[in-house]
């Protein structure tokens, strides 16, 4: 199965990097398409990619509600006013779309998700108590890329970003920041992908940065100081801040080498000053908080390209499209096979059965070899509610009570675990 890239010689690290060039392989799995009525850069999603993406929002809002962070929802739409505030509309509007009339007032298909998070703080007055309040959503976004850098999922229009502000103390800055790198490492360990590397972006000469010295001072600071603390290597890159601030980038690799940005963490003194954001301290006075920026798996488009190029489509089993392929061996088992399908549901797993009419059981074994289990029922499992489950990597359990084995499954589902199986080694084979 597929398992990473092994550089053997030119020529065969092109084939393999063809061979796992996620343009491809979506439309292979069935994953995702795109359509030029559509149009270049705004890619439709197929059931099994929806599968995955939706699997991944859901880890991601569960883990961002265990760590404390409370969801929002708000709109794609702005009024042009609102990113002049910000300051994306003097540093930013090159990627921006261009207003939209209405009557008189002109409105912006958004390029991010802080000025709305900003604007929803602010619309209730907070206390010191109240901090760190820690702001969530998988919202939609847009950039106004140019056709020649589109590119599948990785470059697109239309974005699903996981992003999150944490509105907190000067004090509480160094904290939140370094609980948002734990919370990336632990999704990059369920997913089984790792970074390339760790940057710390800074400004550089001639970009459109907010004119703030001290700012900028203090921010650096921080970030530099998070990342000393969490021992993790890291470089300094200049001209790859955003306008408004520096920024931890987490950098994954294609198989190609080529780098691109998933996860960040950023300090932000800018705007909780554009906004005029508030607080009530101990002292009874208002202070203005610091919003850190934090993104744990980035957009979800770029997030699924890339685990679809680690994974060559063999997805952990809690997000694979399918995660149970039951197959019985003739017509007869048919009817155990499709009660198996609907305990699965029944227990949050995704399964299909494949009969005979698709082929013998070797040709369907091998045309499931991307699911991770494979339930196979003969007359024997049938007779007494069992099954045989094979392993995507090859390994086979004997036969097991059916509840056991799919209660096993789950297990490992739940947990978000990059391993197939925890059950005792002698219940394994080759």
């Amino acid at each position: 199965m597929p398992r990473g890239f092994v550089l053997r010689s030119p020529a065969s690290h092109q084939e393999e990097t063809a061979m796992y060039d996620h343009r491809r392989l979506g439309r292979e799995l069935d994953l995702f398409d795109t359509d030029p009525l559509i149009g270049s850069g705004l890619p439709y999603w197929l059931p099994g990619g929806a599968a995955v993406r939706h699997a991944l929002e859901e880890y991601v809002r569960s883990a961002e509600q265990r760590a404390g962070y409370r969801h929002v929802h708000s709109p794609v739409l702005g009024k042009r006013e609102l990113y002049e505030i910000s300051g994306h509309w003097s540093h930013y509007s090159d990627d921006m779309f261009p207003p939209m009339k209405l009557g008189a007032e002109e409105v912006v298909l958004r390029p991010s998700l802080c000025p709305h998070h900003a604007l929803i703080y602010r619309s209730r007055p907070h206390s010191h108590r109240e901090l760190p309040l820690r702001m969530a959503e998988l919202g939609g976004m847009y950039r106004s890329e140019l056709s020649g850098v589109l590119g599948g999922l990785t470059r697109v229009r239309a974005i699903h970003l996981n992003d999150a502000h944490v509105f907190c103390t000067l004090d509480q800055v160094a904290a939140e920041a370094g609980a948002a790198l734990e919370m990336i490492r632990d999704a990059y360990a369920a997913l089984g992908i790792a970074p390339a590397r760790y940057r710390l972006s800074l400004p550089g000469p001639g970009g459109k940065y907010v004119d703030a010295p001290e700012k900028w001072r203090r921010s650096t600071e921080l970030l530099t100081e998070v990342l000393d603390r969490s021992g993790l290597p890291y470089e300094a890159a200049e001209g790859e801040a955003a306008f408004y601030g520096p920024k931890i980038d987490v950098q994954i690799a294609d198989p190609a080498g080529r780098e691109s940005t998933l996860s960040t963490v950023q300090v932000d003194f800018h705007q909780p000053e554009r906004f005029d954001l508030a607080y009530i301290g101990a002292d009874g006075a208002k202070h203005r908080p610091v919003m850190v920026h934090r993104s744990i798996i980035g957009s979800v488009e770029r997030a699924v390209a890339h685990l679809i190029e680690r994974h060559g489509g063999a997805f952990p089993a809690w997000l694979a499209p399918v995660q149970v392929a039951v197959l019985p061996v003739t017509e007869e088992q048919l009817p155990q096979a499709e009660a198996l399908v609907r305990r699965c549901a029944g227990l949050g797993l995704r399964a299909e059965a494949t009969g005979p009419d698709r082929g013998g059981l070797g040709a369907r074994i091998r045309d499931a070899r991307l699911v991770p289990y494979q339930a196979v029922i003969g007359p024997a499992e049938a007779a007494d509610d069992r099954v045989a489950i094979r392993l995507r990597d090859g390994r086979r359990l004997d036969a097991l009570p059916a509840g056991e084995a799919l209660a096993g499954i789950a297990a490992q589902v739940e947990a978000h675990s990059t391993v197939l199986w925890d059950g005792a080694p002698n219940a394994l084979r080759t």
